[in-house]
């Protein structure tokens, strides 16, 4: 998808409580949303803000399945990021977290959070929220403070323009 200059898209993002939210309409159709999310290879397309790259290292699409991307910089920096899912609903909802393991094995990740998100049809586009909950505010802030809703928000478009290549 080509994006023109003054097409930004509009953007619901704030802090609630100990979650960040994000809530945009993707001019994709949801099915596609939910293929770009399930599909590993199209994952990779997406899933951080280039120039960075993803590594997915295991995908098992079912609640207590593996989830482990690794995201490598163009300097050289990386990030390891092992967790499990939660929650997979086709289509509709994908829970996922970085405090558990694959098969409910505890994890100490360098940054705990869980992640909820919704696909919702809005005509033939996708609403889309993505609800990532932390144990405090602390840990909110923290998250918030490394770039949070730019990079997630490089990522959601990210997703979109791969989705709509789908059609």
């Amino acid at each position: 998808m080509t994006r023109k200059a003054n097409d930004t898209p509009s953007v619901d993002a704030r802090a609630e409580e100990n979650d960040l939210v994000i809530t945009r309409t993707l001019h994709a159709p949801r099915a596609a949303v939910w293929r770009a999310w399930s599909e590993p290879e199209l994952l990779k397309q997406w899933w951080c803000p280039r120039p960075w790259s993803t590594e997915v290292r295991a995908f098992e699409l079912r609640a207590g399945g593996a989830f482990h991307t690794f995201m490598q910089g163009p300097d050289g920096g990386s990030s390891d990021n092992p967790g499990s899912f939660l929650e997979v609903v086709p289509q509709t909802r994908l829970v996922f977290t970085s405090m558990l393991l694959a098969d409910w094995r505890p994890n100490k990740p360098w940054m705990p959070f869980t992640a909820v998100i919704t696909m919702e049809d809005e005509g033939a586009d996708c609403r889309y929220t993505a609800r990532v909950m932390h144990p405090d505010e602390a840990t909110r802030d923290k998250h918030e403070q490394m770039g949070f809703f730019d990079g997630w928000n490089a990522a959601i478009t990210q997703l979109e323009d791969c989705a709509s290549t789908l059609r």
